[in-house]
């Protein structure tokens, strides 16, 4: 009796050992649900997409390849171009795997009855994976875009154009250097609060921006350009791109500077040779020769209602 009683205890025990274990999570028929539930969960999101994608124009679409970016109009654009497309497809690659393995846990460990899982304490193999896996995402993308960094700001010894740009509160001021051209001295536009001021750049041809601030930092941006830098107080820099395309293109501060931020507004317009120094020949009959390029205590351009000041 006693040995029958201990063995009714034991499978008794070795029953409830399985209860807790896995068993019941890896019950037949478990596979076949969880196929059926990714095949309805890939049905949804594929028809969610093909109406997405059926309501979109071809400008639409021709924008969505560009994953948000303007037409490019400036020869640095096709190299941030595809950094800026593949790093958001890399993105979107980790975050559907990611999205995927979060439902398929969702579905495949539901609770399916109150027994308890069998506790794991821990798993070494997937604590390197996830701890490898982060670092090597990220160097390929510093990789990349340590390339394209060197590659965009490339410089030549003879650009075809030199303008310096002055970011001032709150407008700009494009110097343009021409001294060894027909037009015999520097020539300027300068901005103000209420009037936008325009760039104009001559199509096809090598510029080189010479960027200064005489206060606060500004940010020198042209989306359509693919580029964009800073100007720090006493740090003047340089950058070089060729203009790739005709036509009128917006510019703007991208840095927080100060009460009148929003009206540091530009326009860029990129045209062929005979206009641009058709506009340089109006801006020296209008008087406005030599370079302005403000001073450490002065602002340029003041508040609307204050009165205008021209740097020295």
């Amino acid at each position: 009796m006693t040995d029958a009683r201990s063995a009714t205890t034991n499978e008794r025990l070795e029953a409830e050992r399985e209860d807790v274990g896995l068993d019941k999570i890896t019950a037949p028929g478990r596979h076949g649900r969880t196929a059926r539930w990714s095949r309805r969960v890939g049905a949804v999101v594929l028809a969610l997409t093909a109406l997405a994608l059926a309501g979109c124009t071809p400008d639409q679409m021709d924008q969505w390849s560009r994953v948000g970016l303007p037409e490019a109009a400036s020869d640095r654009a096709p190299a941030m171009g595809n950094l800026w497309v593949n790093t958001w497809i890399a993105a979107m690659a980790i975050g559907v795997l990611v999205w995927g393995l979060i439902i398929w846990a969702i579905i495949a460990y539901r609770k399916r009855s109150d027994a308890a899982p069998r506790q794991t304490r821990y798993n070494l193999p997937l604590e390197i994976l996830y701890t490898t896996v982060p670092f090597l995402i990220i160097g390929v993308l510093f990789y990349w875009t340590i390339r394209v960094q060197n590659d965009v700001q490339e410089m030549s010894d003879n650009p075809d154009v030199t303008v310096d740009v002055v970011g001032q509160q709150w407008s700009w001021t494009f110097n343009y250097q021409t001294e060894d051209t027909e037009l015999g001295t520097d020539v300027h536009d300068i901005g103000t609060i209420e009037r936008v001021p325009r760039l104009y750049l001559p199509v096809n041809q090598k510029v080189r921006f010479n960027v200064s601030s005489p206060d606060v930092i500004h940010s020198f941006w042209v989306p359509a350009f693919y580029f964009k830098r800073d100007l720090l107080p006493g740090q003047p820099t340089s950058f070089e791109l060729t203009p790739t395309k005709e036509g009128v293109f917006a510019g703007k501060c991208a840095e927080l500077c100060g009460t009148y931020h929003s009206a540091m507004l530009f326009e860029v317009h990129v045209v062929s040779e005979a206009e641009y120094q058709a506009h340089l020949q109006d801006l020296k009959d209008r008087g406005q020769v030599g370079s302005l390029y403000g001073h450490a205590n002065q602002r340029t351009v003041t508040g609307p209602g204050d009165g205008e000041g021209e740097g020295r």
